[in-house]
């Protein structure tokens, strides 16, 4: 990542309904709670839950902990994204390769995408119970933690 702090950063996942969402709700949360001006957004790399809310395990665990997604829509990612952020964070080994596809060989956009978290992937709850989504949860919160107060010391 470069030395400064991004203005605009998106969050990736497989449909967008579940992990993606959860980090774009936390990572604003985090956003706001250090005074940092980014915007947050959120894609799937596949298109089925396009215009959809988050799943609902997702917004209940959301809930649980203040912070509201209800009114997120699902989409896909499209290569315009690249123009837009400075950084997309995606939430699995898969989703990389997938969005490291679609960015094909332009270096500049290829550069712009990391892994959510430092040291893997973000578990998909979607096949699960509500475990899996408070695991989610702990996971993605930690990382936006770490991501922004990244940024604020970038600034």
């Amino acid at each position: 990542m470069s030395t400064s702090a991004p203005s605009h950063v998106l969050a990736v996942c497989l449909g967008n309904i579940c992990r993606s969402p959860m980090a774009e709700g936390l990572l604003r949360q985090h956003v706001q709670t250090k005074g940092l001006r980014i915007k947050i957004d959120s894609a799937g790399t596949n298109g089925y839950h396009n215009g959809e809310a988050p799943d609902t395990r997702a917004q209940a665990e959301m809930r649980r902990h203040g912070i509201e997604i209800a009114a997120q829509e699902s989409r896909q990612i499209k290569k315009k994204d690249f123009e837009k952020y400075d950084l997309i964070l995606v939430m699995d080994s898969s989703n990389f390769h997938d969005v490291m596809a679609l960015a094909g060989d332009r270096e500049e956009w290829r550069c712009k995408v990391k892994m959510f978290l430092a040291d893997g992937n973000v578990p998909d709850p979607y096949y699960g119970g509500a475990a899996g989504f408070t695991h989610v949860y702990e996971l993605v919160n930690e990382a936006a933690d770490a991501w922004t107060d990244q940024w604020r010391n970038n600034r």
